[in-house]
């Protein structure tokens, strides 16, 4: 990012709090007044010095020009502070609703690790550099201009001396500066690696156990984590030679003004006053030098962070229109779904998914789709849900295409269970009305009830409150797919998706879960990506798709009967057979395999 548009991003951060920033500066600047006046009243005190004039007055003076820089200094520290604390909790809550708002393609291409260090320690590096650095900026100019405009006003060939020395040092400062913000923002990146990798690992606990992988694991953490030292520590380096500039920049300059003050005041060109003023303005000039590196020094620094943010700010975001949206116009009528022609891939690199897929569903009943790995079943229903758009043809939903429906609407009317049925981390209550936060305690009981969960939750400790851990760790695999399932229903859908919801059930409870669906599929439109031949075979109708087509669309009987792939499937990759139903070399004579 260039300078302007850093700058403009951070002014984007402090602009609503932007009062409190001046409040800060104008008591910083307040701050610097009473310090420059304290040279001054300190030339006035050494003149008087060798006269009978009484020096109690400057004394009291002086005195108070210190306690009231002082209190004034803390107040606006204080001030700035908070404003800053206030500046990235609103970055934060603008990034994480952002975060959440995006784009399932975005979300695939970034790892999660590193987005989240953007909301956390990004956001850490923009609090310094949108208060404390524009106020150093801003009062450190003033007060710097302000002090050497009074040294002038004394001495200009000391001044000279002065400036001489500043310009000479502060221009081996700027050199610097860029190497603090190419070693921050590798180091930031190398953070947001750790987060990632830890992410990772901890998302895949069991696997890393059973695979006796933890050292291995810790070595890839080992090597991100050293990497933030290493530019953690250029970072630093850098730092440290710009700090030190300033004071030697000061120290150099005290001796070549004592030296050339000295032979001033010998030869009679300037009184003693002057050069200890003039000697104390020099010191006093550390702070506003210091304000400036320091700004400058932050600016590096926050400008790494705010390129990580912007960049994250820029993802392509979903809009899901308002919270309050009216619900669906067709409330309570199952949905009818239909694909048009519909052509899709993930990535331009990557090859098609889709080819051209037609379908229609018009209204309840279960639908059952299958094929081989690969044939985008599950595609459709990340299209229907708009995870993803279609690079061609038209996904409708009740006759509307779904780009036109407000997300929040069309995906009100849908209940989805994922594939791996994920469980949040939190307690079961929790879970179950992820979908439904307005379901009554009736509605739970009902739907624990049908999704065979009720015995579940009376042998728990703490019943619906128990905690399931990350994950749902403390629950079964088939426990997982049920609290999910019944997630589903508990939005009370139109539309119902099923992938693959019933593959870690045993049979018992897929028998049960059978008939819930069943009696769901009434009133609802339920879609489902199965691999058990009992589950299809309840299908009202079968979808076989093969390499992104649909290939034919039927009943059980029907589809052996007439589609060798599907027969092939019925016989080899359902887990069950139905003895009723005649096999494929029955029924076309066709070999199998």
């Amino acid at each position: 990012m260039s300078a302007g548009e850093t700058w403009r991003a951070l002014y984007g951060h402090f602009r609503p709090h932007r009062w409190a920033v001046v409040l800060g500066a104008l008591c910083a600047l307040a701050g610097a007044a009473a310090g420059l006046a304290q040279p001054l009243a300190a030339k006035s005190l050494v003149d008087k010095l060798g006269t009978d004039a009484g020096i109690g007055g400057i004394l009291v003076l002086l005195t108070a020009l210190v306690l009231v820089g002082t209190v004034i200094d803390a107040v606006g520290a204080y001030v700035l502070d908070r404003t800053a604390e206030s500046v990235v909790l609103a970055a934060r809550r603008s990034l994480i609703g952002r975060l959440l708002r995006l784009r399932l393609p975005e979300v695939e291409k970034t790892q999660p690790g590193d987005l989240m260090s953007r909301v956390t320690s990004d956001t850490t590096l923009l609090k310094a550099v949108t208060t404390r650095s524009v106020v150093a900026a801003v009062t450190g100019g003033v007060t710097f201009v302000a002090t050497i405009t009074l040294m002038a006003v004394m001495d200009p060939v000391l001044l000279g001396v002065t400036l001489a020395v500043i310009v000479l040092i502060g221009g081996a400062v700027a050199l610097v500066m860029p190497q603090i913000s190419k070693a921050t923002k590798k180091s930031q990146e190398a953070v947001g690696e750790i987060s990632t990798v830890l992410e990772r690992a901890f998302g895949a606990f069991r696997t890393i156990k059973a695979s006796g992988a933890e050292e291995r694991e810790t070595e890839v953490v080992s090597r991100a984590a050293a990497t933030a030292w290493r530019y953690g520590v250029q970072s630093s380096k850098w730092e440290a030679v710009a700090h030190t500039s300033i004071g030697l920049a000061v120290q150099v300059s005290f001796l070549a003004v004592l030296g050339v003050g000295g032979a001033r005041v010998a030869s009679g060109e300037i009184p003693v006053s002057t050069l200890v003023a003039f000697l104390l303005f020099l010191f006093y000039l550390i702070e506003p030098i210091s304000s400036l590196v320091d700004a400058a020094t932050q600016y590096q620094v926050g400008s790494a962070a705010i390129a990580r943010i912007v960049e994250a700010e820029r993802l392509a975001t979903e809009e899901p229109g308002p919270a309050d949206a009216a619900p669906p116009a067709a409330a309570g009528r199952a949905a009818a779904v239909a694909f048009e022609d519909v052509r899709f891939r993930y990535r331009e690199d990557l090859p098609p998914v889709h080819h051209g897929v037609t379908f229609t569903v018009p209204g309840a009943g279960m639908t059952a789709f299958v094929g081989p790995s690969g044939a985008g079943k599950t595609t459709v229903f990340g299209l229907i849900e708009r995870f993803y758009e279609a690079g061609g043809g038209r996904v409708l939903v009740d006759g509307r295409d779904v780009r036109e429906w407000p997300l929040r609407e069309l995906r009100a009317s849908i209940g989805y269970v994922e594939q791996d049925a994920p469980v949040l981390s939190g307690t079961l209550r929790e879970n179950l009305v992820f979908a439904a936060p307005d379901a009554t305690d009736e509605d739970i009981r009902d739907v624990l009830v049908r999704a065979r969960l009720d015995t579940l939750v009376d042998r728990l400790p703490d019943g619906l409150e128990t905690v399931v851990g990350h994950r749902g760790s403390k629950l079964s695999g088939g426990e997982r797919q049920r609290v999910a399932i019944a997630r589903a229903l508990l939005r009370r859908p139109r539309l119902l998706l099923l992938d693959e919801a019933t593959s870690q059930l045993d049979a018992v409870n897929e028998m049960a879960l059978r008939d819930v669906v069943a009696d769901v599929a009434r009133d609802v439109t339920v879609l489902v990506v199965a691999h058990r031949l009992s589950t299809v075979t309840l299908a009202d109708r079968i979808v076989v798709m093969d390499a992104g087509v649909v290939r034919a669309v039927g009943t059980h009987a029907e589809l052996v009967a007439s589609d060798p792939l599907y027969g092939e499937l019925a016989a080899t990759q359902f887990l069950a057979s139905d003895p009723a139903v005649p096999g494929p070399r029955e029924q076309t004579g066709t070999p199998v395999g």
